[in-house]
Order: structure tokens, then C-alpha cells, then sequence
């Protein structure tokens, strides 16, 4: 995507990266002399949850946005149960994106899981992104006794949630749409969480639940030593506030932004706040 990039020149080369392209349907718009800007969705959605983001941002930069596999227009037969069984598939995923649009300089953004997939690939990323966007983060989802940490969630929940998506997973949708998207004075928004939801096959998204919500990547944030801001929602049923002030006192150096917006999708409760906060970001790397 930049044209300052080096570029791979063997026919093995340019034939892997057309796969994982096509595998991610990965789609670019945008243009102009800023960095590049990777974007990746979260759970239950594809890529189509940014299209009120990214027209704010694409007049300035090169955009590319990607469907983890399972996801929107991805290639559901690369979805591999064993690999993707734990966020390590989906950051190899990422790390195969970035290399395939040979990006230098660029900035990923991630909601929600994929803001842990990227924490998990960015030792591996150095070389090519600038900086981190994590909007609406989790460390992990479930409270952990043991050390103090809460994460949000019971396992006793997680479990009831797991179970409520393997017998019925339309009415999950319907119950949680609106749970997940707060804003209760703007139904339409709901509408719009659950069309994602059941875009999804209900069960690579069952799957991929359990992957999600018993993750845990705290010890990875330490890891991350790139340029990093954690956005913050107000009222987030999915990562409250102690939750993002974790990730953010656990990546060194990185910015914590506290959006007016509420709910635990501001690219679409909030674009224009969203895209600002971006915005910021990328300009004063």
C-alpha cells in the first residue's frame, strides 16, 4: 500500500499473498500522503461495520479493510477449527495480511477481538506498522479470582452465553444485538448489530465465541513496543472501563481515550468521534 515499499518479487511470493487477499477479501479505497491504515473487525461482525468510518478517513489515507476468516466475504472453508481454536490463528491471519499488502508505516486498527489479535501480532509486525488503534479492548473476558482481575464475566456466564448461541442462535442474536450496541433511544442500531450477527454461520460464530471469550492475552500487552491508543467507550457491557484502563496500564506508553460514545461499537454508534479519535492518533505519530 505505500509506495515507498519494497517490493517481493517472486511468482511464489505474489501468488500467496493474491490467496490471502482473496481469503480475507480484503478490499482497498482511500488515498493521499497519509500512513496506510489496516482495519479489522469484532466478533459477530465483517468489515462492513467500519462504512460509516472509513469514507472520514479514506480522502487522507490509503484503507484496507480485511474479514477474519469465518467472517463477511472471507473464504469459510480456510476457516480451520484446530488453528483458529485460539486467537494465535487469527494473529497469523494478520500478520499474513499485512505482508501481502507489504505494508510500511501503516497503523492497524482492531474492535473488540480483533484489537486482542493484534496484540498478539505485533512483536511480529515491527517492521511494518507504526502504531495500534484498540477500540473497545479486552485483556479477557472472564473475572479471575485468582489475581484480582475482572475481566467483566463470570465463567458461569461465558458459559450460559456459549450454550444460548449453540441451541438457538437467531434468538441470541436478537437478545444481545441490542445489549452489545447499547443506545437504547436508537433501535437502529440494534437492527443493524443483529444483521451482522446472522450474516455469520451459526456455527464457525459459536465456535469462534468460545475462542473469544475464554481468551486471555494479558500477558501479551507487555510485549506490544509500538505506538499504541486504547479507546475506551462509556457504558461498554462487553469491556468496561477497569477493563481498558488494564490494557492501557499494561502497554507501556500508551494513550487511553475515553469516548463519549456509548455501547462497545462506536464505528457505529459514533463514526465521526471514532474516526477523530483515529485521526489524532495517526497525526501525532
Amino acid at each position: 500500500m505505500d509506495g515507498d515499499a519494497g517490493t517481493r518479487d517472486t511468482a511464489q511470493d505474489t501468488a500467496q499473498d493474491t490467496a490471502a487477499l482473496r481469503r480475507h477479501n480484503v478490499t482497498r479505497t482511500g488515498g493521499g500522503p497519509g500512513r496506510p491504515l489496516l482495519f479489522a473487525h469484532g466478533f459477530g461482525c465483517d468489515q462492513t461495520v467500519w462504512s460509516s468510518v472509513v469514507p472520514l478517513l479514506a480522502p487522507d489515507h490509503p484503507v484496507a479493510l480485511m474479514d477474519l476468516l469465518g467472517a463477511g466475504g472471507s473464504d469459510l472453508s480456510a476457516y480451520d477449527r484446530d488453528r483458529h481454536g485460539t486467537l494465535h490463528g487469527h494473529a497469523d491471519d494478520l500478520v499474513a495480511v499485512c505482508e501481502a499488502l507489504d505494508l510500511r508505516d501503516a497503523v492497524y486498527v482492531g474492535h473488540s477481538v480483533s484489537a486482542a489479535i493484534g496484540v498478539l501480532a505485533a512483536p511480529r509486525l515491527r517492521d511494518r506498522l507504526a502504531g495500534l488503534v484498540l477500540v473497545a479492548p479486552s485483556a479477557r473476558y472472564v473475572d479471575d479470582p485468582a489475581t484480582g482481575y475482572r475481566g467483566g464475566f463470570s465463567r458461569e456466564e461465558v458459559d450460559g452465553l456459549l450454550e444460548a448461541m449453540a441451541t438457538n442462535y437467531a434468538g441470541w442474536a436478537a437478545a444481545m444485538a441490542p445489549v452489545v450496541v447499547g443506545n437504547p433511544d436508537r433501535p437502529a442500531l440494534a437492527g443493524e448489530m443483529e444483521r451482522q450477527f446472522r450474516r455469520v454461520d451459526p456455527s464457525i460464530a459459536a465456535h469462534f465465541a468460545r475462542t473469544t471469550f475464554l481468551s486471555d492475552c494479558r500477558r501479551d500487552l507487555a510485549r506490544v513496543a509500538l505506538p499504541t491508543l486504547v479507546v475506551q467507550c462509556t457504558d461498554d457491557p462487553m469491556a468496561g472501563e477497569e477493563v481498558g484502563r488494564y490494557v492501557h496500564r499494561s502497554i507501556e506508553g500508551s494513550d487511553l481515550v475515553r469516548l463519549e460514545a456509548t455501547g462497545h461499537c462506536p464505528q457505529l454508534s459514533a463514526p465521526a468521534e471514532t474516526a477523530a479519535a483515529v485521526r489524532r492518533f495517526v497525526g501525532a505519530l
